[in-house]
């Protein structure tokens, strides 16, 4: 299940500004394998021992990476969070709504594909399936919002 919150809350359990968290904390934990495939995957980097990275457009820090791989290497490395997912492109959201046991935090919708059989909970309150269930809970969100004049 995928935990998707669309209300912004003030919480330890929150990461609300993904940069600068991965920057603070999420840069100084070890990296996996998979870790480095995601990172390679995502912006073609490739993470070396003392976590610098190598790119097409020379060396950098792991500080240099893109917000889309901060947050999901955020997410990998802080279970139990809900990381904000509004600055991710649709190759990161591909890959996170392939995943299981996360939270995220998206304010508005964004088109992805969405496994069939992927469940999503909305603000531990409505529970979706699939990408016609994503699209229709949004679909149902953005009336309300217009009727609240929100």
């Amino acid at each position: 299940m995928i935990y998707l919150y669309t209300n912004k809350q003030d919480s330890g359990k929150w990461i609300l500004q993904n940069d600068w968290y991965f920057n603070l904390y999420t840069s100084n934990e070890g990296f996996t394998e998979e870790d480095e495939k995601l990172i390679w995957q995502i912006d073609h980097a490739k993470l070396n021992r003392d976590k610098h990275i190598e790119t097409k457009y020379g060396l950098g820090t792991i500080r240099n990476l893109s917000s889309g791989c901060k947050t999901i290497l955020n997410v990998m490395k802080n279970p139990g969070k809900v990381v904000n997912a509004d600055e991710c492109g649709q190759n990161v959201l591909d890959i996170l709504f392939s995943m299981k046991g996360i939270s995220l935090y998206m304010t508005r919708p964004e088109r992805i594909h969405i496994k069939e059989d992927v469940e999503i909970c909305f603000n531990d309150v409505d529970i979706v399936v699939g990408s016609k269930g994503y699209e229709h809970w949004w679909s149902r969100e953005y009336e309300r919002r217009n009727m609240d004049d929100l």
